[in-house]
């Protein structure tokens, strides 16, 4: 039985479809016995490192609303889905499962998989094995390449960058794929022959590049014919259904080089080609030579964000393409890793100097006014002023780093390029072990700090090049204020190793960086508005710590974001409205290894007023003193005269709750209003039922309804579905799964509701509603699939298919992905395999199988894809 996950079928979903497809997906031809066409989309997926340079978090950005960040928001438009791709029939119904990654070739930016890792670890283990299935696929060729680390314009980096740029995205490839990438992908497919000559000797086999990047071919010498001319082809011009070899100036020193198909890859960006898999493979199908050539490949390459974000739902085309619509054209689909091992080039070529794919006047998008990128009549000619600032700050930090450095390192540039092991895996055994190797002898306490600190002031020295910085029109967008922000905790790391103050010339050759936005005018005030201001240090830490405690109990030990606070002491006194917290705290960074001992105070006057104090540990005698004190002032309750003695004690420096980091602010800030908004709901509901029959006869009567008592409707109404939604979290517990009648008095409440609501035409709002009705599906779906005893299936069904029905009333928009995963895996790994045929049943026997899914279970169950939109005819088909 053919798993349903992986499950290619045509979307009338024909049983016989399934059953061919399916086969030859599996059926292990050798790829060396095919010649032909090869067909290869390439997906270049990847974001710009977002994270906070000191937390090491990204933090909410309100633009990516209603998701937290852009990570999460494309990932939910984009990874997710490619990773399980639906296959649909003409009904929107479900009949298979497909993992694109398995069958596109695919690069991901180090940066992006390591959020990908922390944050689904389910889509991470996906990829990963997407390339280990494609390698088994294709004589051991897989679909990963690697990138350079984290998207830099190597044409414009020093050669030391250049190195450790395709070193670290080496070692983090092979960390997480195991094995050695074959392929990179240039950022931007920016290249010269310098960055050529530096991907050669760290044994990268091949590139992609852009057709428009070449500027003459010509075979390669044989015996036959060992001089050729050269074909120039600078315009485009260039066959991309072959591989190219290209070679240093002067030397037999070579990489190989596919070009994808340039008009094919911007018709998937701009066109509708993807609104079909049809559409998809004509298109295709238009650029196939007809020379009758033994094997070619035809190759598309794109942001791997198009299938999905750019273009919702496309990665159902890409599904269906790749399992069905190219084979039943007899195209293979591949890899370039596996085409170059069948089809080494026979064809050399010469690029022009200094090219990239975004743009058309080599790479002057990310250094000059070229006009690229740019929008609204704006300018770019801050770009070669920020250019200039970071590379004068990035030489400035080579003389910090090799002055300092070889203090501390046998090598400091073989260190740096290896730090990225490090980054991978700060674990202290594993940091430790890497100072052990790297050491030039046995550092102190406070020089592995220092040590630690000049590897991360190279780290951000790299980061401050992310190319996403220049790519847009201004330079106060989020790309480039994240590239200032890496600068900055650059510089600042470089102030706490060796002293040197080098912030203010650099701000100084930021203000020659005009800004197309008045409120900030030039670079410098950019830096000042929106970098300085997220600058973090321990006290501030701290103050996050000590503000936060007041509504969250900490363990002795607690992690806050990239810090470890380990809590010496703390107590809490409450005195009528006022409530004092005082603690002493030790900070250490997980980054640095730096370390502060500080005590807090922090007095909470109620409502939105905070008052806190932070200040440097200096000694258990003057810490007890400082307590008691404030203590007993506590017991006057004054905030005046406890406000004036933290003064006193601490400074004049305080910190309120805007000073939180803005996760934590947002939670407290909802804490604190609940009480208020639980009086209102109080409110809207009595104004509701005093009104209720008034409502009815202006709806009976289609009337407009008076805005108060439609709002007043809407929000008695969605208080009292999320209210019904949390009650039946609660009770859905283990005594759930004993008792398939638990949570159905709440499910009829909601559905009262949801009548209620449509007759009175109320839009409710019920925000956390589909995360919680989501949740509750899934965990009582994997127990009916798992655990269920199949006495109580037919009851237990009913209840889940009463909580999406009611879902769906609620117009919670309502997402089944995640249901129909469960149920996919379930029919094909548990239901299936084990299923009693009509024939047994009818016979009174079960066979030798144990345990068994009888006609009795599978009849609810039927009925229960229906309800989860999945297509059950292969299903169906066996019980009749």
């Amino acid at each position: 039985m053919t798993a349903f996950a992986d499950l290619p079928t045509s979307l009338a979903g024909k049983t016989e479809n399934i059953t061919a497809l399916t086969t030859n997906n599996e059926s292990g031809i050798d790829p060396q016995q095919i010649t032909g066409v090869f067909v290869t989309v390439h997906g270049h997926f990847y974001q710009p490192p977002r994270e906070n340079p000191y937390l090491d978090a990204i933090e909410r950005q309100p633009s990516a609303s209603p998701f937290h960040d852009w990570n999460e928001r494309i990932h939910h438009e984009c990874y997710r889905p490619n990773a399980f791709a639906r296959v649909l029939n003409d009904k929107g119904e479900l009949v298979g499962i497909i993992n694109n990654y398995e069958y596109m070739s695919f690069n991901i930016g180090p940066t992006l998989m390591s959020w990908l890792e922390k944050y689904d670890l389910e889509v991470y283990q996906r990829i990963l094995e997407a390339d280990r299935k494609s390698g088994d696929r294709l004589n051991g060729h897989g679909n990963a390449i690697a990138q350079v680390y984290n998207h830099i314009i190597m044409p414009l980096a020093n050669t030391r960058d250049k190195y450790t740029q395709i070193r670290w995205g080496k070692e983090d490839f092979r960390s997480r794929f195991h094995r050695d990438p074959e392929g990179m992908w240039l950022a931007e497919t920016a290249v010269d022959y310098a960055t050529l000559e530096a991907v050669i000797a760290e044994g990268i086999r091949f590139l992609i590049l852009a057709p428009s990047q070449a500027q003459r071919c010509r075979p390669l010498p044989t015996e036959e014919q060992p001089e050729s001319e050269w074909l120039e082809v600078g315009g485009t011009q260039i066959d991309p259904t072959r591989p190219y070899r290209c070679f240093l100036p002067g030397t037999d020193k070579f990489i190989d080089i596919f070009f994808y198909d340039g008009p094919i890859s911007r018709d998937m960006g701009f066109n509708d080609v993807l609104n079909s898999s049809h559409n998809l493979a004509g298109r295709i199908g238009m650029a196939i030579q007809g020379d009758h050539r033994p094997a070619q490949l035809i190759s598309a390459a794109t942001d791997g964000e198009t299938f999905g974000h750019h273009k919702h739902g496309t990665e159902k085309c890409l599904a269906y393409a790749f399992t069905s619509e190219f084979a039943s054209r007899g195209w293979q689909v591949t890899n370039f890793a596996h085409y170059l091992s069948l089809n080494p080039p026979t064809w050399e070529v010469e690029l022009k100097p200094v090219t990239a794919w975004s743009c058309s006047h080599g790479v002057d998008r990310w250094q000059e006014d070229c006009g690229c990128g740019g929008g609204g009549g704006w300018h770019q000619k801050w770009r070669r002023p920020l250019r200039d600032a970071l590379d004068w700050l990035r030489d400035q930090l080579i003389e910090v780093y090799e002055e300092v450095g070889r203090k501390f390192f046998l090598d400091p540039w073989q260190a740096r390029d290896e730090y990225i092991k490090v980054i991978r895996d700060r674990s202290p055994a594993n940091v430790e072990q890497f100072l052990i190797r790297h050491q030039s002898r046995k550092l102190e306490s406070g020089e592995r700090i220092d040590a630690l600190r000049l590897l991360e002031m190279q780290r951000h020295a790299l980061l401050m090049y992310t190319s996403c910085g220049w790519f847009f029109e201004e330079i106060s967008r989020p790309e480039g204020v994240q590239i200032l922000r890496y600068a900055s905790r650059a510089l600042e790391l470089a102030g706490e190793v060796a002293g040197v103050h080098l912030e203010k010339e650099f701000v100084d050759r930021l203000a020659t960086a005009p800004s197309n936005v008045d409120t900030f005018r030039s670079g410098d005030e950019v830096y000042r508005q929106l970098v300085v201001s997220a600058q973090v240090n321990f006290q501030q830490v701290a103050a996050h710590y000590a503000i936060s405690s007041l509504f969250t109990t900490y363990q002795p030990e607690q992690q806050v974001y990239c810090y470890t606070a380990n809590q010496i002491d703390y107590q809490l006194q409450r005195m009528g409205s006022l409530t004092l917290a005082i603690g002493q705290l030790k900070l250490v960074s997980e980054i640095t290894w730096e370390s502060a001992d500080l005590t807090f105070a922090v007095l909470h006057l109620g409502g939105w007023d905070f008052h806190c104090c932070i200040k440097r540990f200096t000694s258990r005698r003057a810490y007890t003193q400082m307590k008691e004190q404030l203590f007993d002032i506590l017991q006057q309750a004054s905030a005046a005269q406890v406000i004036l003695a933290m003064v006193k004690l601490f400074g004049d420096q305080n910190f309120s709750l805007e000073n939180l980091f803005a996760e934590e602010r947002h939670r407290i800030m909802r804490l604190l209003t609940q009480e208020t908004l639980v009086r209102l709901d109080q409110l809207y509901t009595q104004v509701y039922r005093d009104n209720f029959g008034v409502l009815r006869a202006f709806h009976r009567d289609e009337l407009q309804v008076p805005q108060e008592l439609q709002v007043a409707a809407e929000v008695a109404l969605s208080n009292r579905a999320i209210t019904t939604m949390r009650s039946l979290e609660q009770v859905i517990s283990d005594l759930a799964f004993e008792d398939p009648q638990v949570g159905l008095a709440e499910i009829g409440e909601l559905e009262a509701v949801a009548i209620e609501a449509n007759s009175m035409r109320c839009k409710l709002k019920i925000r956390e509603g589909k995360q919680m009705m989501e949740r509750l599906i899934l965990r009582l779906l994997w127990h009916l699939l798992h655990d269920a005893n199949p006495t109580k299936m037919e009851a237990e069904i009913h209840r889940l298919e009463r909580m999406v029905d009611v879902s769906y009333r609620l117009n919670l928009g309502l997402s089944l992905d995640r249901a129909q995963e469960i149920f996919a895996k379930a029919l094909s790994k548990q239901i299936t395999p084990n299923f009693v045929s009509v024939s047994a049943v009818l016979e009174g026997g079960k066979g030798d199988r144990s345990p068994a899914w009888e006609l009795t279970q599978m009849r609810p169950l039927i009925r229960l894809a229906e309800k989860l939109k999945v297509d059950i005819d292969f299903w169906v088909s066996q019980l009749v």
